[in-house]
């Protein structure tokens, strides 16, 4: 006797230790998972300048990963839990380093990045062939080897980053569902909250990780290693810097593989945590979940349509899925598109504008989360009083995003562009501006970005369109002098670069970060009321198919479209595209700062502005519905249903919800 309770112990012991390694494997792959989602948002702007793509199809590369993710989730929801889940999540993230790894490959295949520039490195600089030269006669032009040209125009080396994209999505699809459900089916009930919080958790230390590893591989050149950077002629703070974008999907790619390898050696199933009967017992319950979980695959093929019927008829969760869509618009896009909105609103490189954003966002989401979940234990708050406090504290949040619209600065004075030659500001570009009596017959190039500031505070977009005659010094320490078209008192010279916006810019960044990072902390505060309303307004029997269309919901009509149509709005404020090697459009140089503006803060508020509509709605339905007696205690729903007049236990679902919805804005995060 003693020796069979010494083995079930030791039995019972192993199990332990078994579903903690899981919970281990399990957050690792979330922090991975989070860490490449992160790091591919936040590179957005490089790969646009490495390819000289759109903003527009720069937004549906990054939309693809739900084209993935879409491909195989129907599959894994419905044959998930009949197959080994920890191998196929293990498989999962080995496709998503495989993706990681795709989307690097085009640095290793193609030349060596070349930016456009009057200035070359390689050139006689003492002959300062490419200044003002009066009455010269050379002529500036992109490329003399048509073949280049050829080659260029047809590169479709960004389709590499597209497909790794997606075969990225397709990795991750299997990683939460069947995770959660793993540590629903044989963790203790009591334990499973404490779990499914350490999994956030690395949902959250992920995206950091991400953003910090992105901030670094911004501010080193994309070749370094390959070129001498000390005859670089551009800064990170240039908008034709490309980073070393391919070097961060490489180590993403690394990681994900590792991650991997831990859920190889997993069981297919555990006993139930905390079984203290002996190994006959726990086979017979492994046998009757094994005949429950057959039962209901029987019941949803036979139910599906009932199920759907109930689900398309219940307006609260229809109304609610028409919120989710048009939030989920506006937040996507705003999230996608921040860095290049800090880079060209306030003058910062793509390195300061994505560690800003990691220092100033991710902190108060973690906060807001953590309270709220807090809150709503706490007060034991009904889903009425939850409907209430999602809506309104949603509502503050969004009236304080007004302030954001004050916290402007004006668009980089460039002679020509933007202002006149005497720095009178233009409304709208036009191309003839671009020479005046002080350049006219410099024979200046007026395709080519290669920006300098002069001593008077104005930009030019050459040295030669500022009037430039000698230049001294190499690299990015060259200085112009002689510029006809600087007029000042001191020696009229120039160096290379726009000029800084100045101090006032620089408080209006932070004015404008310390408002983004209340306005975090305030929407996540109301994020876990909203997900207790998505679950409180549908069946028990409902749930997995409810919380499933949701989600498609939000993928179909906003995951993928919104980067998309954003970006092509985005690229309609565009006021000088660069220029390729056979003189074709590449990557946009400098926007309108205000158009910007007016489309990243002004269409999500038109979008966020209509969700109140159906909100309003919400909350005047469930005035008006009678709901059953509701408790909500340490992660466990009770929901007394009309048609049984039973109690059904909803374990944890409150967590299960929170995982589901969030996946997508931590990713994007």
């Amino acid at each position: 006797m003693g020796e069979t309770e010494k083995r079930t112990e030791t039995h019972r012991v192993r199990c332990l230790s078994k579903i903690k390694m899981f919970l281990l494997a399990l957050t690792c792959a979330y922090v991975s998972k989070t860490l490449s989602g992160s790091y591919m948002n936040s590179m957005l702007t490089q790969i646009e300048r490495q390819f000289n793509i759109p903003t527009s199809l720069v937004g549906f590369i990054n939309g693809s990963f739900e084209i993935g993710n879409l491909l195989l989730i129907v599959f894994v929801s419905y044959f998930g839990t009949k197959l080994h889940r920890p191998i196929m999540i293990g498989v999962g993230c080995v496709i998503m380093g495989l993706g990681c790894f795709l989307q690097s490959l085009p640095h290793f295949l193609m030349d060596r990045y070349e930016y456009e520039s009057t200035v070359s490195v390689s050139s006689n600089l003492s002959s300062n062939s490419f200044l003002c030269v009066e009455n010269g006669t050379h002529i500036f032009r992109p490329t003399e080897d048509p073949s280049a040209c050829v080659k260029e125009v047809k590169s479709l080396m960004w389709v590499y980053v597209l497909v790794g994209n997606i075969i990225r999505g397709i990795g991750e699809t299997p990683i939460m569902p069947l995770g959660i459900s793993y540590i629903e089916d044989f963790a203790k009930s009591e334990n499973s909250p404490l779990y499914i919080g350490l999994i956030e958790t690395g949902a959250i230390i992920g995206p950091l990780i991400g953003l910090l590893l992105a901030s670094f591989c911004a501010n080193v050149y994309v070749d370094t290693g390959s070129v001498n950077t000390d005859d670089l002629t551009i800064t990170p703070t240039d908008t034709r810097w490309v980073g070393a974008w391919w070097f961060g999907f490489l180590i993403c790619a690394g990681v994900n593989v590792l991650t991997a390898i831990p859920f190889f050696f997993l069981p297919k199933t555990l006993p139930k945590e905390g079984l203290k009967d002996n190994v006959d017992k726990i086979d017979k319950e492994e046998k009757h979940k094994d005949q429950e979980v057959k039962q209901e695959k029987d019941g949803i093929t036979k139910d599906f349509l009932p199920f759907m019927k109930s689900l398309l008829f219940n307006p609260v969760y229809m109304l609610f899925i028409l919120i989710s869509v048009l939030q989920f618009n506006a937040f996507i896009n705003m999230i996608s598109f921040m860095p290049k909105y800090i880079e060209q609103q306030y003058g910062k490189s793509s390195s300061d504008a994505i560690f800003l954003i990691g220092i100033y966002n991710l902190p108060p989401i973690c906060i807001g989360y953590i309270v709220g979940g807090l809150i709503m234990k706490k007060f034991k708050i009904t889903v009425k009083q939850a409907a209430h406090i999602g809506c309104w504290l949603s509502l503050l949040e969004y009236l304080l995003y007004f302030l954001c619209f004050v916290t402007t600065c004006d668009n980089s004075s460039v002679a020509g562009l933007t202002t006149s030659y005497e720095g009178m500001q233009h409304d709208l570009y036009v191309g003839n501006t671009l020479f005046a009596d002080c350049n006219m017959n410099c024979n200046c190039p007026i395709k080519i970005w290669d920006p300098v500031c002069g001593d008077n505070g104005l930009s030019y977009m050459s040295a030669c369109l500022a009037g430039c005659e000698k230049s001294t010094g190499s690299g990015i320490n060259m200085v112009f002098q002689n510029c006809s078209c600087i007029q000042t008192s001191l020696n009229s010279s120039a160096v290379l670069g726009l000029c800084d916006k100045g101090h006032g810019c620089a408080m209006m960044l932070q004015y404008f970060l310390i408002l983004s990072a209340l306005g975090s902390f305030i929407y996540s505060l109301a994020a876990i009321p909203g997900y207790m309303v998505l679950l409180r307004c549908i069946k028990s029997e409902e749930k997995s198919l409810g919380v499933g269309i949701h989600a498609f919901c939000t993928r179909v009509f906003a995951g993928i479209p919104a980067p998309i149509y954003f970006g092509a709005l985005v690229d309609s404020t565009c006021l000088h595209w660069g220029t390729l090697k056979c003189g074709e459009p590449g990557a946009c140089r400098i926007y309108n700062s205000t158009n910007f503006r007016y489309i990243y803060l002004g269409l999500p508020a038109a979008l966020r502005g209509s969700s109140y509509i159906p909100a309003i709605l919400i909350l005047f339905i469930l005035r008006k519905r009678r709901l059953p007696g509701e408790n909500v205690s340490s992660g466990i729903v009770l929901v007394e249903t009309k048609v049984t007049g039973k109690s059904n236990e909803c374990k944890d679902m409150h967590q299960y919800s929170k995982v589901v919805n969030d996946e997508d804005m931590k990713t994007k995060l």
